[in-house]
């Protein structure tokens, strides 16, 4: 088991993303940990901050340090306060290991609630070759100085907590912001400059939470409200290079009131870095 995860009682990290996510070993396999209030979005706690929570938790458990794949099923919302993961290794192999974790919070008669579960494999992104041989091409964004930050033109008419968004740098593609100004586009698509707001800078525990870090493409499609999901995988490709991340999301289908949202994340050596699917409720007018 490596202990470099686990942030001590003494340590204080500079980035409040390593604070936050940070997770103490009770016993073998099991963490205590504090979901923030800063990571909320709407009505609930930000789904990729808790896939990254759980990462490091298993990044720890694991005999390998990295998260090659990680699927996470959210069963029910998560809300600011204590958590307990309780984690477990299903097979240990050369090169990769695999476990599952569990995240769960507590109901006011002091019974577990189950909020999160997932299956992850984990290895070393550090022995992977260069060979590379895609179709895949980077999102085409405006340069940062020419897209719209937050601070730009908020939309007071989505209720509910905004904080998460003061604790990234979003810089988002002027062609993704119709629904701010009440004229959305009709099309699925989200494409953001992404950094953390302390200018921390990317690992594999960052990608796990950029891929589900922006406005989602609903707002796109002219819905508003929270749009929760229900299942989320993620793959981490590389570790990423210094400097911002750019962020392409993409809806093709909302049916029967879910839709899908297929995510890339592009380092700043334009390497695809990291890829992700979910399955989303639709908001509810």
């Amino acid at each position: 088991m490596s202990t470099s995860s686990i942030e001590s009682p003494s340590a204080v990290a500079t980035s409040e993303f390593d604070r936050d996510t940070a997770v103490t070993l009770r016993e073998s396999g099991v963490y205590d940990a504090e979901l923030s209030a800063g990571w909320t979005i709407i009505a609930a706690v930000n789904g990729g901050y808790l896939l990254a929570l759980l990462g490091r938790a298993l990044g720890d458990h694991l005999p390998h340090p990295d998260p090659f794949t990680i699927s996470a099923h959210y069963l029910t919302p998560s809300v600011p306060g204590p958590a307990v993961i309780r984690t477990e290794t299903v097979r240990t192999g050369r090169t990769l290991s695999t476990g599952t974790a569990s995240l769960f919070q507590y109901a006011e008669d002091g019974t577990e609630l189950e909020r999160i579960r997932v299956l992850a494999s984990y290895g070393d992104l550090d022995t992977l070759t260069d060979d590379v041989r895609t179709t895949a091409t980077p999102p085409a964004i405006p340069p940062a100085g020419q897209c719209f930050s937050a601070a730009d033109n908020p939309d007071p008419r989505i209720p509910g907590s905004s904080a998460i968004v003061d604790r990234l740098d979003l810089r988002l593609d002027p062609a993704c912001v119709g629904w701010a100004v009440g004229a959305p586009s009709g099309k699925g698509e989200m494409r953001a400059w992404f950094d953390l707001a302390d200018g921390r800078a990317h690992d594999p525990l960052s990608l796990l939470l950029a891929v589900d870090a922006l406005p989602p493409t609903s707002f796109e499609l002219g819905l508003k409200g929270w749009t929760p999901t229900v299942e989320l995988t993620t793959h981490v490709r590389r570790r990423p290079a210094p400097g911002p991340l750019r962020v392409s999301i993409t809806t093709r289908n909302l049916a029967g009131g879910f839709l899908e949202e297929d995510a890339e994340v592009w380092d700043s050596a334009d390497r695809l870095v990291a890829q992700s699917r979910q399955l989303a409720r639709a908001p509810r007018d």
